[in-house]
């Protein structure tokens, strides 16, 4: 059964990979409002949370937009991630904006470049990161990801992104492989940090649910400038990749408490949200108890 599923997802990935990108992203938008009237559940989901955030803000008519919308994106990113993944950096130049990447570590002579640890989240096209090692040379990118339960779709999508210049690290198999990586310098860790997660208790747009650590740590623990970046989609099956200013993790040459940096890319990640609340990924629920 994992055989038959697997060629069946190769033969969709071929089928996707060959049309143009913007035929792909608008063929994902349509699927993403048939989703939005068929997937219940996860409407629900949508509208919930959307509620919690904004309720007393927007009328109940602009959140069920804001979710319509947010379907026809998602439906957009997946389908334009697995066209993106197999596009060479040229051919991806004219859908792909970047500001603010002097706020990564930059080569120095023949110096290796200090780490770095960027907090993302479930913005826009997120896998287009893996391909930040074309637009900025410089030094290694790596990132961490979660091994699906379904051995023939765990499959299909680390094929898929090893065609990146990205380095995939499996979270909970290949730790030591990532602190290696760590120790020798001149890596740009990406990290996602917007989903629910044990580590503390905060605020995120204004409820109170939890938040993971790991972006704070790793950035202590290895000496590494922290900051935020967020895909923002800027029209249809164009996307802007924008790195925001260093987050402290410093204070009068003493570390900060890894809760107080944690709040900081909080705040920056709430601000995108904000600025675009139909780019994020409001299905997951991230306000649990």
């Amino acid at each position: 059964m994992n055989t038959v599923l697997y060629w069946l997802g190769r033969a969709l990935i071929a089928g996707i990979q060959m049309l143009p990108l913007n035929l792909v992203a608008r063929l994902g938008r349509a699927g993403g409002a048939v989703a939005f009237r068929l997937d219940a559940r996860h409407r629900r989901v949508v509208l919930d949370n959307l509620t919690k955030c904004f309720g007393r803000e927007k009328s109940p008519a602009e959140i069920t937009a804001i979710a319509r919308e947010n379907f026809r994106r998602l439906g957009e990113n997946y389908v334009s991630a697995v066209k993106t993944a197999a596009m060479t950096f040229a051919e991806l130049e004219p859908h792909l904006e970047f500001t603010g990447l002097q706020h990564l570590p930059q080569t120095i002579a023949n110096q290796v470049p200090a780490n770095a640890v960027v907090a993302v989240g479930h913005f826009g096209n997120f896998e287009l990161y893996a391909k930040l090692g074309a637009a900025h040379p410089h030094g290694v990118f790596a990132t961490t990801f979660r091994a699906l339960k379904q051995p023939a779709l765990n499959r299909l999508l680390l094929e898929l992104r090893r065609r990146s210049p990205c380095q995939f690290f499996e979270r909970r198999a290949d730790g030591k492989a990532l602190r290696e990586l760590l120790d020798r310098g001149g890596v740009t860790l990406g990290l996602l940090a917007d989903q629910s997660s044990l580590g503390m208790r905060g605020l995120f747009l204004g409820r109170e649910c939890n938040t993971g650590l790991a972006p704070a740590v790793l950035a202590l623990r290895y000496h590494a400038e922290l900051s935020t970046s967020i895909c923002y989609r800027i029209a249809l099956a164009k996307w802007r990749l924008e790195f925001g200013p260093q987050i402290p993790t410093h204070e009068n040459g003493q570390p900060r408490e890894t809760e107080a940096i944690m709040r900081d890319v909080n705040r920056a990640l709430e601000v995108a949200v904000r600025r675009d609340p139909a780019n994020w990924f409001w299905v997951h629920r991230r306000w649990k108890d």
